[in-house]
Parts: structure tokens; C-alpha cells; sequence
């Protein structure tokens, strides 16, 4: 009975070794992803194919050239990426390393809401018209389709290079996807609700249409009068201040599902409704 129980606790063990390891493993691919580590990674890959196939045809000289540079690649793998190595061993330290992609996935979100504060308050003090709509779980693939694509990293300077008056990409909305710019001069479905303030032109339309069809949120900022507009669930809300848009912004994209859940309900009463 003992020797069973041994066995049976050894069979665990080595169980827990191994999802430890797929862990760690998995955490590692999910540091190096987007990084210059991953064309590293796929070139030593590419290295051991070429060995496997050269010990299995017997091609000796070309098996003791990738026999070298396997084993001077631990060497290489230390000078190249000596930042990144040693990045990952300062979270080790503070205990961010098991953190590592939820937070840089917050980063990414929190860098995204900056540009577009930055960009809004920007073209709102001088009156530049903009619509920008960010896909959130409902796809915008058919809308992204209609307009040019861009498919760039999220800056304030982009954002307000795209809507400057006269320039090929300013009419039309643009749509972020992902923590990026996938998409500008999109055409956005304009909304056909009745209760629509006639003082609305056609940008709070489309964002109040794409709204109504998607869970998207959408930003306005008006030509007219440089005030700045939110629209979700088929609701508006007008004439926002900095803080206020900042707090509405960030609740959207940061919240938690429960938090998400609770601010969804809160956009079917709070504010005014289509102006």
C-alpha cells in the first residue's frame, strides 16, 4: 500500500513538472511576442529542421555547422537580447513576471486612452471635426472594409494628422481595432431615430448608427462648436468636459466585466438622450 501511495504521488509529481514547465513556457512566449525575440526564435527553429533533416540524410558537414551554431546560440541569445533578459529578471524580482501579459495588455489600453485624450482635446480647442470609433466585442470587419486601411500603432499625432481639414483620409470615421488604427475614412451606418436634436450633422448620426448596431464606442468631436461627444448602446452624450470624458473613457476600457456590466446600465439612463 505504501509503494502505491509512492507511486502514485511520484505519478503526480511529475504531472505538476510538466504543466509548471508548459507554464513558464507559455509566459515566455507571451513576453517575446511582438518583440524582435520572435524572428530570433523562428531562426533557431528553422536551424534545428535543417539539422534533423542533415542527420537524417547524413549530411555531415552541414550537421557540425548547425551542431556549432546551436551550441554557440545559448552565448548569442545572452548578448542580444541582454535587455530583455535582464527586464524579465527584474519582474522575477518584484513578482510581475506571472502578471506580465495582463498588465501589458493595461499598458497598452492605458497608452491608447492617453492618445486619444491627447488627440480630442487637441482637435476640440481648435475645432477640427473628428469621429473615431473603437470596436469593443462585436466586429467592425464590414465597416473597416469601406474605408482605407492603416493598420499602424495608436498615436495622438496620427489621430489628429488623419482629421486635419482637406487632407484624403479626414472625411469619414476612423476605427481602432485592437490598440490600433486599422482603419480611416470608414463609412459608419447614420441612424434613422427620430428623436435626433436637428442641431446634429451627420458625424453624431453615424456615431449614434454605428452605436445602435455594435456595442463600439464612438467619439465626436464637432466642427461647429469643438464639443465633444460619446455615443454607446444607441446613446449620446454631449458636450463633455476633459475630466469628464476621461472618466467615461477610462471606465469603458478598463473596467472589469462586473464594472463593465454596471456602466452598460448606467449609459440606458445617465445624460441626455440624442441631444
Amino acid at each position: 500500500m505504501l509503494f502505491e501511495d509512492f507511486q502514485l504521488m511520484k505519478y503526480l509529481a511529475n504531472i505538476v513538472d510538466v504543466l509548471l514547465v508548459w507554464y513558464v513556457i507559455y509566459k515566455i512566449i507571451m513576453i517575446v511576442r511582438g518583440t524582435k525575440a520572435v524572428q530570433f526564435l523562428n531562426g533557431i527553429f528553422v536551424i534545428l529542421i535543417v539539422q534533423l533533416i542533415s542527420e537524417v540524410f547524413h549530411l555531415q558537414t552541414l550537421f557540425w555547422i548547425t551542431d556549432q551554431i546551436i551550441s554557440w546560440g545559448f552565448l548569442a541569445i545572452i548578448i542580444v537580447f541582454q535587455p530583455e533578459i535582464r527586464r524579465a529578471l527584474e519582474q522575477l524580482g518584484r513578482g510581475k513576471f506571472f502578471s506580465r501579459t495582463s498588465s501589458r495588455e493595461e499598458d497598452d489600453q492605458e497608452k491608447m486612452i492617453e492618445s486619444i485624450i491627447k488627440a480630442v482635446d487637441y482637435m476640440a480647442k481648435r475645432r477640427i471635426g473628428a469621429l473615431i470609433s473603437l470596436e469593443m466585442e462585436t466586429g467592425m470587419s464590414d465597416y473597416i472594409e469601406t474605408g482605407i486601411e492603416v493598420d499602424s500603432k495608436i498615436s495622438s499625432e496620427l489621430l489628429i494628422n488623419i482629421f486635419i481639414p482637406n487632407t484624403p483620409l479626414h472625411d469619414g470615421a476612423v476605427i481602432l481595432q485592437k490598440n490600433r488604427v486599422a482603419a480611416a475614412a470608414c463609412y459608419l451606418p447614420l441612424s434613422e431615430s427620430p428623436f435626433i436634436s436637428k442641431e446634429l450633422g451627420t458625424r453624431h448620426r453615424a456615431a449614434i448608427g454605428i452605436s445602435e448596431v455594435t456595442d463600439s464606442l464612438t467619439v465626436v468631436v464637432s466642427e461647429e462648436t469643438g464639443a465633444v461627444s460619446l455615443t454607446k448602446n444607441g446613446k449620446l452624450h454631449r458636450e463633455l468636459s476633459k475630466d469628464a470624458f476621461r472618466e467615461m473613457l477610462t471606465t469603458e476600457l478598463l473596467a472589469s466585466r462586473t464594472e463593465k456590466q454596471a456602466s452598460s446600465a448606467r449609459w440606458n439612463w445617465r445624460g441626455k438622450k440624442h441631444g
